[in-house]
């Protein structure tokens, strides 16, 4: 298939690229600096633009079979709640994914998966009293947009999953999946989420759903 990866130079973004080239997929890696991310990417046609601009996102989705969004800003998080952020706008989520699904709509796409955070609409009662406080002192505007986020994609008229993980690492956790918000551990991998991202853009699966992604423990070698 051939698969848009929107934000691909984050850390899930990077994820999804390697789960869908590994899965002999052709994937276009969309961001602001995407040329310079995958320059030597065997298997990836960097796209440099911006996910707010329409005519950028519109280059990128034309004759995509299925489109990944894992927008989001990268900033140090204390500096992003004191000062705001200076490279990214704070509605990106959002705005960026607004545009994406015009755009889709537009070139007749139907497949949309799209990274969002565990504790945000259908989950939001679900999340530990702990989280919450962080997401209040630390994180709310983030939060918010990722609320409108998902107000989007659910009336965005597409075959959309939005996909929740917990708290993200660059460790080994493995991924469980959920569609009722059932959490087993709060920390999972990014590339445990890569590994779903990619699998759901290329299927049918979950259709409609929100699935919870919460750490699992790591299979041990055989």
């Amino acid at each position: 298939m051939r698969v848009l990866v929107v934000g691909a130079t984050g850390g899930s973004g990077r994820a999804a690229v390697d789960a869908l080239v590994g899965g002999g997929h052709e994937v276009t890696a969309f961001a602001r600096r995407a040329s310079a991310a995958f320059a030597e990417r065997a298997g990836v046609r960097p796209v440099d633009g911006d996910a707010t601009v329409a005519a950028d996102v519109a280059r990128a989705v034309r004759g995509k079979d299925a489109v990944v969004v894992t927008l989001g800003i990268r900033e140090n998080t204390l500096k992003v709640r004191v000062l705001g952020s200076s490279g990214t706008p704070m509605d990106v989520r959002s705005r960026g994914t607004a545009v994406v699904a015009a755009a889709m709509r537009e070139h007749g796409m139907r497949r949309l998966v799209v990274q969002s955070s565990y504790g945000v609409g259908p989950t939001r009662e679900l999340l530990p009293l702990s989280s919450r406080v962080v997401f209040a002192l630390m994180i709310r505007q983030q939060i918010q947009d990722s609320e409108r986020q998902e107000s989007v994609v659910r009336a965005s008229g597409l075959d959309w999953t939005i996909v929740q993980p917990v708290y993200l690492t660059d460790g080994e956790e493995a991924a469980a999946r959920s569609t009722t918000g059932e959490v087993r551990a709060m920390k999972v991998s990014r590339r445990a989420v890569g590994a779903v991202l990619a699998e759901l853009a290329t299927s049918t699966a979950d259709t409609g759903t929100t699935v919870t992604l919460s750490g699992a423990p790591a299979l041990a070698p055989a």
